[in-house]
C-alpha cells in the first residue's frame, strides 16, 4: 500500500509538472518545430524518475490535460502521444532495456524508408534522429553485464543527457511516422511536397536546439534529485515496480 500510495504521488506531481509545461507556449521560434510547447523540457525526465511505465502514464495525463487547457486542434491530440512514448523511451534506457528501444528505433525507421515520399525529403533532414539511433547502438555494443536493477550515480553525467537525446528523438520519431508513413501530412494538413521540404529543413535547425536545452535541464535537475531519491532508498522500489 505504501509503494502504491508513492507511486500514485509521484505520477501525479509530474503530470502537474507536464501539464505546466504542456500549456505553455513560450518563445515562438522554439516551438514551431516538432513540438508547440515546453513539454520536452521535462518529459525524458519524468521517464527516467517514474520508470517507463508510469512516466508515460504521467506524460499522457500531462500532454492531454496540457492540450485542453491550451488547444492546438483535435489532430494534435494524436501527434501529442510522442511525449509519453519519449519519456517511456528514457524511462527504459535509465534501466538499461536498450533492446526494446533498439527495435523500436529500427521499425520506425524501416516505415519511414519504405515509404515513397520520403525519399523526395532531404536526407539529412533528420540528421538528429540518425545520431540518436548511432548512440544507442554504442550503448548496445558497450551494454555491461550489470543487472538492470542496479543504479550507479558515478555515471548520470552523461547517462542522463544521453537517456534524455535518445528519448526525446524516439518522441520525434513517433511524430514523423504518424506524419509521413500513416501520411497524415496530407489527410489532415493537405501539405504538398515542397511544404514537407520546408518543414523538413526547419526542423533540422529548430528541433536540435529544444533537444539540446532539454538534455541539459535533466541533467541540471536530474543529477541532484536521483542521488537524493536513492539515498532515500526510492529507486529499490521503483525497480521492484518494473520487475513485476
Amino acid at each position: 500500500m505504501e509503494r502504491n500510495s508513492l507511486l500514485v504521488s509521484l505520477v501525479a506531481v509530474f503530470a502537474s509538472l507536464n501539464v505546466v509545461c504542456d500549456s505553455f507556449v513560450g518563445i515562438p521560434q522554439f516551438t514551431e518545430g516538432v513540438w508547440y510547447s515546453w513539454i520536452f523540457v521535462i518529459e525524458p525526465l519524468t521517464g527516467i524518475v517514474l520508470g517507463p511505465y508510469a512516466g508515460f502514464l504521467s506524460t499522457l495525463i500531462g500532454a492531454m490535460v496540457g492540450h485542453f487547457i491550451y488547444f492546438r486542434g483535435i489532430h494534435e491530440f494524436l501527434f501529442t502521444i510522442g511525449a509519453p512514448v519519449g519519456a517511456m523511451v528514457s524511462g527504459l534506457l535509465f534501466r538499461r532495456k536498450w533492446k526494446i528501444v533498439f527495435i523500436y528505433f529500427t521499425m520506425l525507421f524501416i516505415a519511414y524508408f519504405a515509404t515513397p515520399i520520403a525519399w523526395q525529403l532531404p536526407i539529412w533532414g533528420m540528421w538528429d534522429t540518425y545520431c540518436a539511433y548511432a548512440g544507442l547502438c554504442m550503448m548496445a555494443l558497450i551494454a555491461t553485464k550489470k543487472k538492470a536493477g542496479e543504479l550507479e550515480t558515478r555515471g548520470l553525467s552523461y547517462n542522463l543527457p544521453i537517456n534524455a537525446i535518445i528519448g526525446l528523438e524516439a518522441d520525434i520519431l513517433f511524430r514523423i511516422f504518424l506524419f509521413i508513413p500513416c501520411q497524415t501530412y496530407r489527410l489532415i494538413y493537405g501539405f504538398t511536397i515542397e511544404d514537407l521540404r520546408y518543414i523538413w529543413l526547419a526542423g533540422a535547425l529548430i528541433t536540435p536546439i529544444q533537444v539540446a536545452i532539454s538534455a541539459l535541464v535533466t541533467s541540471m535537475v536530474g543529477i541532484p534529485l536521483i542521488k537524493t531519491l536513492k539515498k532515500a532508498g526510492y529507486f529499490l522500489y521503483m525497480f521492484e515496480w518494473d520487475r513485476e
